[in-house]
């Protein structure tokens, strides 16, 4: 089982914006990170979950740790109506983030992964870690990296 634990950052909601990932699979770990100049929160988060699947080994079982209820809501709870009601929320809207939501739907399609929510901030060490990515991830965006 690989644990992974991702994180989002933004400077400005919106404005810049990072998004971290630390992948741990037995002895090996990876870190990835990278930003926007002008994003969301939101997005960052959506995007570190992308980033890590897009990264890990579809035959492997995954334990993903995010500290966003939107994320592990919006792929356990909402995004099957939101399929169902072309991509329209219960109140007719259209989908935030849509294209991303695509993103992450079309990577956990065929692979195990077990959602886990962790509260931000609360000295977890990998999200902590994710945390330190994503906030290297929006400097460089800022910086024009």
């Amino acid at each position: 089982m690989i644990d992974i634990f991702t994180d989002g950052a933004c400077s400005g909601n919106p404005g810049p914006g990072g998004w971290g990932v630390l992948i741990v699979d037995g002895e090996n770990r990876i870190e990835l990170f990278g930003g926007e100049r002008a994003t969301t929160n939101n997005r960052m988060e959506l995007m570190a979950a992308i980033r890590a699947l897009e990264e890990t080994s579809p035959e492997k079982p995954v334990n993903l740790h995010t500290d966003s209820q939107y994320v592990k809501n919006g792929i356990n709870q909402w995004i099957n109506n939101w399929k169902r009601n072309g991509w329209k929320t219960a109140s007719k809207k259209p989908v935030k983030n849509q294209d991303l939501w695509e993103a992450l739907d079309s990577q956990t399609k065929n692979r195990t992964v077990k959602w886990h929510w962790i509260k931000g901030h609360s000295g977890h060490p990998g999200n902590e870690h994710a945390d330190a990515l994503a906030r290297q991830g929006a400097v460089d965006a800022s910086n024009g990296n």
